[in-house]
């Protein structure tokens, strides 16, 4: 019997709601909690199963530890922004209880993510004997898990690693976001950044791409080198690794539209006087932006998220692919959300779930290869991301 409390009621937050009233032999008790209840309350209604809602400021560490005294749950389960992640942290060390997050803190007023801040609160959770388990997400999590399967079961050494991420999906608008707006627009005007023989490189925004062929009918697309958080737990803890590189598809109509908003200065994240109050124009984009939520609907196609590792197996020279394909129609059908939203939560939900049942447990903050993949992998499987692999 055990007493999860989402924290965020945005698409994520939905389905890692539904997925969890799923597997009811395990969370026996759903608690969905945001700033607006009545978003959760709506998400709630949606599913035929008790989910309790409540309203509770992220932000506040003093309402989070009010509620988390109060509700006992046995983990919080962070799907709230990424701002908020350090404030949850501190709620649940005060409050006694377990922690899970799917993407890794992020400073509001710089656009950079980095996981030392998170990393710090190591001694911490460990002398109250808790645990915390950081980006049980897609990217970063079930790309994290997949490559330390594949240091597992198919390569001895991994020395280069590419995780390639592609939304061939449609949702016919002029410009939208699948997630948060503020933090994908933050996320994808930053320099990339990769790692290559002991050091990080950088590079200007969206400069480097190239062509890569994905499987399941969606064919060659243009990806586009980024940075993303999974690389720095990755190479530190898989030292063979000499080179990890992140990528993500980009349509043209998207690019077009992200160039003139920023050119104008809409995707600035500093403050802005405007009729006598400041204004963040990023802020101000998210609002006219279509809801990720709403999304899901109108989305067709499909997302193809993996890793493409090379490496050595018995001295021999070797590339292996695992990947997953995931259709937008089919997440909507189940859960009421595409299937962004949907890779992102089903991985949250089978995280808490590896926690609750101590099939993964430890005291500390932990990154997602630092624990038996092979769990994970099954119950990818089982609850809607199965995985392929193929040799290269």
């Amino acid at each position: 019997m055990k007493h999860v409390l989402i924290i965020g009621a945005g698409g994520v937050g939905s389905v890692v709601t539904h997925k969890c009233a799923q597997a009811r032999d395990i969370f026996s008790k759903i608690t969905l909690a945001s700033r607006r209840e009545e978003k959760c309350k709506a998400i709630a209604a949606q599913i035929d199963y008790p989910i309790e809602t409540a309203q509770v400021d992220a932000d506040n560490v003093e309402e989070t530890v009010a509620l988390l005294k109060r509700i006992k749950p046995d983990l919080v389960l962070n799907v709230a922004l990424p701002y908020q992640d350090l404030p949850l942290m501190d709620a649940c060390l005060e409050a006694g209880i377990d922690y899970l997050d799917t993407a890794n803190y992020e400073p509001p007023e710089t656009a950079k993510f980095e996981y030392s801040w998170q990393w710090a609160y190591q001694d911490r959770f460990k002398k109250k004997g808790l645990m915390a388990l950081l980006g049980s997400g897609f990217d970063p999590g079930v790309t994290n898990v997949f490559t330390a399967w594949i240091a597992k079961h198919e390569l001895d050494e991994i020395h280069e690693l590419d995780i390639i991420d592609a939304n061939a999906g449609d949702h016919g608008q002029p410009f939208a976001t699948n997630f948060n707006p503020e933090i994908n627009i933050r996320e994808v005007t930053a320099k990339g950044r990769f790692w290559e023989n002991g050091d990080w490189q950088e590079t200007d925004p969206l400069s480097v791409n190239k062509s890569f062929d994905f499987p399941a009918g969606i064919g060659p697309k243009q990806i586009y080198l980024m940075y993303h958080e999974e690389l720095e737990s990755l190479v530190k803890n898989f030292p063979s690794i000499q080179r990890a590189r992140f990528w993500m598809t980009f349509s043209d109509n998207y690019l077009k539209h992200l160039e003139v908003l920023q050119n104008v200065g809409m995707t600035r994240i500093d403050p802005v006087m405007f009729e006598g109050k400041e204004i963040i124009p990023l802020q101000f984009l998210k609002a006219l932006l279509p809801d990720p939520a709403s999304l899901g609907p109108l989305t067709k196609g499909k997302t193809c998220i993996g890793c493409v590792a090379k490496g050595t197996k018995d001295g021999k020279e070797k590339t292996v692919y695992v990947y997953n394909i995931c259709d937008h129609e089919a997440c909507y059908k189940e859960v009421k959300s595409q299937a962004i939203s949907y890779t992102t939560g089903v991985p949250a939900m089978i995280g808490a779930l590896m926690m609750l049942t101590g099939t993964w447990r430890g005291e500390g903050v932990f990154n997602m290869e630092e624990f038996d993949p092979d769990p994970f992998m099954d119950a990818l499987n089982k609850y809607g991301l199965p995985w392929n692999v193929t040799t290269l």
